[in-house]
């Protein structure tokens, strides 16, 4: 049996820590906030309700797993719903698509709002992109970042490098399959599941669509944060022990081994292993010391860029939106100037709006009111050299420019507002540790932004990375990924 010390109480560290104590580990969970589930965060206030973070759960089956790893059956303890359609998108052109939640559906709503044919386009792509998960899941997805190894896996067939296209962009992707505007903008919303710019981001992201459409998009009733609380509370059945209001100011090491974790209130907890599931940026720059152990991680961050961050308004609204899907995306007439605008270190002057207004009675006061999370693309908090979210006036004025944004586009609810709470990416970092409050630590903006993000298992021996910010990446699937992967390099008691 091994002590072992989490770092962070987001989704990730208490997936490691449910399965590392099944696995029976004696494992303590140290969170800085008062409250656990990191990004997977919820808000309440006047009987409004809202997730802070994710909105929606693609491949359940990865929790599922995690439950029956660790004794419980998921659906015997959240209600999963699957969401149909996944989205509304509305484009500045006044087209709208309702998009379907089972993929089988999908080609006849894209002939219906599109026009014939760019249905099958999009199938065509799509068993594309299941190709590229076919490739990938297993030596990649699945398995521990290990160098030139991992690479030599993947590249093992040449058919299959073809498939994946590791020189292609996703927008690129788009381009060879698809004719229709409007289609080539919806797969470039997809890099931004990963926090990243669709002319840079690579082909195989193209997966994350396949993933979405093939095996569902869900939603848990009562909200996402739900998830959050039922893996902790797997975690402490198993044993685990939950700490809040905890934070670590430092990884201990002794010799070339990590040993354990100090607190900010100087406070030792000793371990034989640590998992460190906050921002990978944070661990490497502020928790460990910068030498020759490091210095290879540390570079390929310099070298990565950072993912994109997000500016969120939580309205209270009184009334209710006839015919409002549970997912909302109001296009911009400039897509690009987006992208270029977020990259650059500027906020959007003409956003992409998402709106998430789950008909959950768990997210609002009565029948006759709403409660919408409203999330627009934002370069992350960098007063040194971007934007400075802080900056007196900047928030509220964003803010109404969102308001603003809304209106024009068909969604005008500022005579039903009752009120609104702003979060900025600067609260973001504050909140979650995440440096500039970006959401998924680095971007997919280049071919090899992959293989420099963080290993799961880190140069220093007994010290592990999980999360968002590690391999194999951000967003719900992955992170259970990331959990797994760390169980099975740490080992059982």
């Amino acid at each position: 049996m091994a002590r072992v010390a989490v770092v962070g109480a987001g989704l990730g560290g208490l997936a490691a820590a449910a399965r590392l104590a099944a696995l029976g580990h004696e494992v303590t969970v140290l969170e800085q906030a008062a409250e656990v589930g990191g990004k997977l965060g919820w808000f309440s206030r006047d009987g409004h309700g809202f997730d802070t973070g994710p909105s929606l759960l693609t491949l359940p089956q990865l929790y599922r797993d995690l439950f029956t790893a660790t004794g419980a059956a998921l659906d015997d303890v959240l209600d999963l719903v699957p969401l149909d359609p996944a989205a509304e998108l509305r484009f500045p052109d006044g087209t709208r698509l309702r998009m379907p939640g089972r993929r089988a559906d999908v080609p006849a709503a894209l002939d219906a709002a599109l026009g014939a044919g760019v249905g099958a386009q999009w199938a065509a792509l799509m068993r594309r992109a299941e190709d590229m998960w076919r490739v990938a899941e297993e030596p990649f997805l699945r398995s521990p970042l290990a160098g030139a190894a991992t690479l030599a896996r993947l590249a093992r067939n040449p058919a299959d490098v073809a498939t994946i296209a590791p020189w292609q962009t996703l927008r690129g992707l788009g381009s060879r399959y698809l004719s229709d505007p409007h289609l080539r903008t919806v797969l470039d919303r997809y890099a931004t599941y990963s926090g990243s710019d669709p002319r840079r981001a690579p082909a195989v992201l193209a997966t994350v669509a396949h993933a979405e459409q093939e095996f569902g998009s869900w939603y848990v009733r009562g909200g996402l944060h739900r998830l959050g609380l039922a893996v902790a509370e797997r975690a402490q059945a198993r044993g685990a022990v939950l700490r809040t209001s905890s934070p670590v100011a430092q990884v201990l090491l002794e010799g070339d081994r990590a040993c354990g974790v100090r607190l900010a209130s100087g406070e030792t907890v000793r371990a034989d292993v640590v998992v460190a599931a906050g921002d990978a940026t944070a661990l490497y720059r502020d928790l460990l010391p910068a030498d020759r152990r490091t210095r290879a991680v540390r570079g390929a961050l310099a070298r990565t860029t950072p993912s994109l961050s997000g500016f969120v308004l939580l309205l209270a609204l009184r009334g209710r939106t006839p015919g409002l899907a549970h997912h909302t995306v109001l296009f911009p007439e400039d897509y690009d100037a987006e992208f270029d605008a977020v990259f650059g270190g500027r906020p959007v002057a003409d956003p992409t709006v998402y709106v998430s207004a789950p008909d959950d009675p768990a997210t609002r006061p009565d029948d006759d009111s709403e409660s919408w999370f409203v999330l627009v693309n934002a370069p992350r908090h960098d007063p040194a050299g971007g934007v400075d979210w802080t900056a007196p006036g900047l928030a509220d004025a964003y803010a109404e420019r969102v308001l603003d944004v809304l209106a024009r586009r068909g969604l005008d609810v500022r005579d039903r507002l009752t009120w609104c709470v702003v979060r900025t990416p600067a609260d973001l970092e504050r909140d979650t540790g995440s440096v500039g409050g970006s959401i998924y630590g680095t971007s997919s903006n280049g071919a090899r932004a992959a293989f420099l993000r963080p290993a799961n298992a880190s140069p220093v021996p007994g010290l592990f990375l999980v999360g968002g910010s590690a391999h194999p990446g951000g967003g719900l699937p992955l992170v259970a990924l990331s959990a797994e992967i760390v169980a099975g390099l740490v080992g059982p008691a």
